[in-house]
């Protein structure tokens, strides 16, 4: 399996500095870049949004919850149950943050045999820790990858349409400030190429000259410094251009990748489906990871679990093209399995059928994107 950092000795110092600068409440506008007249214009290759290049549409189910993420202890009969679910389309960028908050609980108690319930991004990183820290693991879950919600995610990282409005508190903006923190640090120090984990540039728009990435600064505000392009100085039309840096994750690759260093660990997976509390507490072990998703909302009756339905168009690979773009209607990442289109949010929508309206809106969206204009190069 491919080889893996020894992150605890790293993160014991990289994380508590990161932490002790954790915002205390949200907010969406961040720093603001500075442009000093001198950048040079703003070069890209300019994709084929045509539809003879579609190699698949596809749609999946993000797993929202109004208060956002939870990351609980909860005694069931003799189980002790830990909670870590409601990422909502955060799950793969948030997957190592909340797990650690998860391992600070299951630390706590003397079991050293954990089942972890779910198997895709949020459950293989706490399979991980679990086993990094000393637990003898196995992962129950319905589904595997290449099947799972987490496989179908655009997995750019960032905390985006986490949390309700209503339900922002500066309690919930520091603990999604500590997962975020950590989680970045956590991707930081994979092996990229074999992980799927890369760094791209990231362009992102706005009618002002003021730059609101649409995500809580309180997450990490330090990594968002951003350039910013004038009008005329990108190809991206009549609005200002924020340039900044982000990773990438590629699902296929890195949650393959993740299920070997499982596996190579010692871990265990068994195909299993949980209609009720009592199967769960059937399972030989006495604590149990819940990393269930929307799927907590029947097995634990959380009735505040609600999808949001998220539908992609896939371009044929183009490698000419290195960078993600974000706004305007739709978003488009570049991964070696093709180039993702996307830009629907459905929420209450449980159907996960494709719908050619919903492809056909975000062709047309990115079509005007990337319309034919000055800048593109040749």
């Amino acid at each position: 399996p491919p080889a893996r950092p020894d992150r605890r000795r790293f993160l014991a110092g990289a994380v508590g500095a990161a932490l002790a600068t954790a915002l205390p409440a949200c907010a969406t506008r961040g720093p603001q870049p500075q442009h000093d007249g001198r950048l040079p214009r703003l070069r890209l290759a300019r994709p084929d949004i045509d539809a003879a290049r579609v190699i698949r549409q596809v749609a999946g189910l993000r797993p929202h919850r109004a208060a956002g993420f939870r990351v609980e202890a909860e005694r069931i009969g003799d189980t002790l149950v830990i909670h870590d679910y409601g990422h909502g389309g955060c799950g793969v960028t948030l997957s190592w943050g909340t797990a650690r908050l998860a391992l600070a609980h299951a630390l706590a108690q003397p079991e050293r045999t954990a089942a972890v319930i779910g198997c895709g991004a949020v459950g293989l990183a706490t399979a991980r820790l679990l086993q990094d820290h000393g637990f003898a693991v196995t992962i129950y879950a319905r589904e595997l990858p290449p099947y799972t919600t987490s496989n179908i995610a655009g997995a750019q990282w960032g905390a985006s349409d986490l949390v309700d409005p209503e339900y922002r508190t500066p309690a919930f903006a520091a603990e999604l400030a500590r997962a975020a923190r950590m989680a970045h640090l956590d991707f930081q120090l994979l092996p990229g190429a074999s992980y799927g984990v890369s760094w791209k540039p990231l362009y992102m728009f706005s009618r002002g000259s003021e730059f609101d990435l649409g995500w809580d600064w309180a997450t990490t505000p330090e990594l968002f410094m951003a350039r910013r392009h004038a009008p005329g100085e990108h190809p991206f039309g009549d609005r200002t251009c924020f340039e900044l840096q982000t990773m990438l994750i590629e699902p296929n690759v890195y949650l393959a990748a993740m299920i070997d260093a499982f596996r190579g660990a010692g871990g265990r997976i068994e195909r299993r489906e949980f209609r009720d509390l009592a199967q769960l507490q059937a399972l030989p072990e006495r604590l149990a990871m819940n990393c269930t998703g929307l799927g907590a909302r029947a097995l634990f009756g959380d009735t505040t679990m609600q999808p949001v339905k998220g539908q992609l168009v896939v371009l044929a690979p183009q490698p000419e093209i290195d960078y993600c773009e974000i706004g305007m209607g739709g978003y488009m990442f570049p991964r070696s399995d093709g180039i993702l289109l996307g830009g629907s949010h459905e929420r209450g929508n449980w159907d996960v059928t494709p719908d050619p309206a919903v492809s056909a809106r975000i062709l047309a969206a990115h079509r005007r994107i990337f319309a034919d204009r000055p800048g593109w190069l040749a």
